[in-house]
């Protein structure tokens, strides 16, 4: 089944210089890069976009980690493209729990967990085909993917936007 799915190099990552490592990891499923950004994490998609963990006792150190807070203020999104595109990422990616994972997967080689208790594993992939594509509307404009992903609507609502001078 052709999908997509969210990828974010979380802020442990980049400060870590891992970005090519994992790229290169990733290029082993043989799926299409078919959108990339540089994102600052506002607390607004940080919450939203980890909402189903709001109960948990880490949920505040969560936020705080993947809006940089302890790193450096920015993750790397990407949206992989193709078939079996969610199972695949995340067989390379590995368990979320840095310990559980395989030491040759990303997280079982880069992650670890902080005397707080936060998985600082590296890297985000999507669980399933509904959590995907919550997450790529949530980090991506259907204009920033390079196939329509998913069902579009023209509107021609007013939306402040910044541009520059």
């Amino acid at each position: 089944m052709v999908e997509q799915t969210l990828i974010l190099i979380k802020p442990d990552g980049l400060k870590k210089s891992l970005t090519g490592n994992i790229l290169t990891r990733l290029s082993e499923t043989k799926l299409e890069i078919i959108g990339a950004k540089m994102v600052k994490v506002s607390w607004q998609r940080a919450n939203e976009h980890y909402r189903h963990l709001k109960d948990l006792p880490f949920y505040d150190e969560l936020i705080k980690y993947i809006m940089g807070e302890y790193h450096k203020k920015k993750v790397m999104a990407l949206v992989y493209w193709g078939e079996n595109a969610i199972s695949k990422v995340r067989d390379i990616c590995g368990k979320t729990n840095p310990e559980e994972a395989e030491s040759v997967s990303i997280r079982g080689a880069y992650g670890r967990i902080t005397t707080k208790g936060v998985y600082e594993n590296v890297i985000h992939a999507s669980a399933n085909t509904e959590d995907a594509e919550r997450e790529i509307k949530l980090w991506f404009a259907p204009d920033e993917l390079i196939i329509e992903a998913y069902p579009v609507v023209e509107t021609t609502e007013r939306v402040k936007t910044e541009k520059w001078k």
